[in-house]
């Protein structure tokens, strides 16, 4: 009999006790011998498991219930090609600080280098994208190495992890000491460090604040709040940060960004890297104090004004705390504000264009129209879902999921499966440009029959469009660029089980959306979009 000190069963079995300890609830896969004790444990346990048709979709559900849900996500991948197949998904989540663990199939070590199915090192490949990647020598260190591995993963900055277990470990029987309960540590920021940075952003005339996914991933969106009201600072907000501010409160911002940077004379960006999304940190003359989560996210390619890195409650909570002189920013955010309005109301135009063919901007004023507060709204696309960073404006916080700085196409049918899994009975729509339909749209039939229904809006305009239009520009010519036109990507999610239709004109938009939120199956709204109509490169989905 199992003692509650120690556990026992196949090496499935143990993986499983290890990961429920850890707040892990479901499995993410795609079917492979390799791993059938991981499966054979949840079955008999009741704990869901649920597959799609490509590993990546597996990683990126992972991924979306991670970031969602603030703890680990799980995808099991088989030996060799399915965690090949998954590294992009990886590579995402290491970009996104995602705490995703990936289990992976593994040839048996007994008979290493004979040339067994699927036999491969996978630790030199997935090493560089992960914070702990490590093979499983036996069965009784199983639970150690999932403890050890979501560890590292749940520590800012958090990112994903990744083990494998040989046939023979995860076949075998073994008992092993029973997981303790997560011990992750806090960063505890340097004090003199925040002072520094609260002194500038509250003694400035113009300062800004933009914060970022840590921000949410870290459970600091009230302590933004908090700083940003007590210090009287407008905020902009990227990634996951989106939402953190509703859009009717004063100090919330979106439309305005690019005036508020050219002028501020101090820029506070928190949880967010200061990469090519914003100029490199490269302000002008303003001065920047950059808060991250972890001394490893201080950007090495500038140097801050300030710079405190851990945890982000605490710094933010100590900078709505600050008790020394703070100017009066009533009139810079004034200015804002007029700015704000002004472009909010050019914005309104362009969403209401009864233009045929469709322009993207009237895409997302119809999708404003039948979002809820609490949708979850997806990205997966460039020209098509450039568009959403402008046009729509999230609620609430952890509402906004898109592929982030690494920018690979394809998380949208894994991101969906994560979302509908984390609130059933949420609004999920998907925003996919054609170009990226062709990454995941076979996992539809992955949504479709295991019951998980989502809205597929497509902007099918039949070009890369922010290929084609720069490639134009440079050379006169295009090549590589092009699609097919008009083609019927609802019938593509109809043959897989789900319902669609295409729209061609701007009056139909409303009603064919009405109609997908409506139907319980995943639908398709194939929106015929102008190819002329390129969105610039400084996108504002940053």
């Amino acid at each position: 009999m199992t003692s509650p000190e120690r556990i026992d069963g196949h090496g499935g079995e143990l993986a499983l006790a290890a990961l429920r300890a850890y707040g892990v609830k479901e499995m993410f896969t795609l079917s492979g011998g390799h791993v059938f004790p991981l499966y054979d444990a949840a079955h008999k346990t009741g704990f869901p498991i649920l597959d799609v048709r490509h590993e990546q979709s597996a990683v990126f559900a992972a991924e979306a219930v991670a970031k969602l849900q603030r703890r680990p996500g799980l995808a099991v991948l088989t030996a060799g090609p399915g965690v090949t197949n998954g590294i992009s998904g990886l590579t995402s989540a290491y970009f996104n600080g995602s705490p995703v663990l990936v289990i992976g199939g593994r040839a048996p070590a007994f008979r290493w280098g004979s040339g067994s199915l699927q036999e491969i090192d996978h630790l030199p490949l997935v090493a560089p994208v992960t914070k702990y990647a490590a093979t499983v020598g036996s069965g009784e260190e199983i639970p150690g190495a999932v403890a050890a591995a979501l560890t590292a993963a749940l520590t800012a900055h958090r990112g994903p992890a990744f083990l494998d277990l040989p046939l023979e470990v995860i076949f075998s029987a073994a008992d092993a000491d029973a997981p303790a309960a997560p011990d992750v540590p806090v960063v505890e920021p340097d004090p003199d460090e925040v002072a520094r940075a609260a002194q500038l952003i509250a003694s400035a005339e113009r300062p800004v604040i933009i914060a970022g996914s840590d921000v949410y991933a870290g459970d600091a969106v009230a302590a933004l709040r908090e700083a940003a009201e007590t210090l009287h600072v407008p905020v902009f907000t990227n990634g996951m940060g989106r939402g953190a501010l509703p859009p009717e409160h004063q100090l919330a911002f979106a439309k305005s960004r690019r005036t508020a940077l050219r002028s501020a004379d101090v820029i506070a960006v928190v949880g967010t890297p200061l990469d090519f999304r914003l100029s490199f940190g490269d302000f002008g003359g303003a001065q920047v104090v950059h808060i991250v989560d972890a001394p490893t996210q201080r950007a090495s390619h500038v140097t801050p004004a300030a710079a405190p890195a851990g945890d982000l409650r605490l710094i933010l909570s100590a900078l709505a705390d600050y008790e020394g002189v703070r100017e009066d920013h009533a009139e810079w955010i004034a200015s804002l504000r007029v700015a704000e309005d002004a472009a909010k109301a050019r914005d309104a135009e362009e969403m209401a264009a009864e233009t045929d063919p469709i322009r993207p901007a009237r895409v997302y004023g119809e999708l404003r129209k039948v979002l809820a507060r609490d949708a979850v709204t997806i990205g997966d696309g460039g020209d098509f879902v450039s568009y959403a960073g402008r046009y729509l404006e999230p609620a609430e916080p952890g509402t906004w999921l898109d592929p982030g700085p690494y920018g690979c196409l394809g998380t949208g049918m894994g991101y969906a499966m994560g979302a509908r899994v984390t609130y059933p009975d949420r609004q999920v729509c998907v925003l996919m440009g054609d170009g990226a339909a062709g990454f995941s749209l076979m996992d539809a039939e992955s949504l479709a029959r295991q019951g998980l229904p989502v809205v597929i809006v497509v902007g099918n305009n039949g070009i890369w469009g922010l290929e084609k239009h720069p490639m134009h520009a440079m050379y006169g010519y295009d090549v590589a660029a092009d699609l097919q036109p008009e083609l019927r990507y609802d019938g593509v999610v109809k043959a897989l089980g789900g319902a669609g239709e295409t729209v061609a004109k701007a009056s139909e938009l409303g009603p064919a959306l009405a109609r997908a939120f409506d139907a319980g199956v995943p639908y398709l709204v194939n929106v015929l979009t102008d190819p002329a109509d390129a969105y610039p490169r400084s996108s504002n989905l940053a």
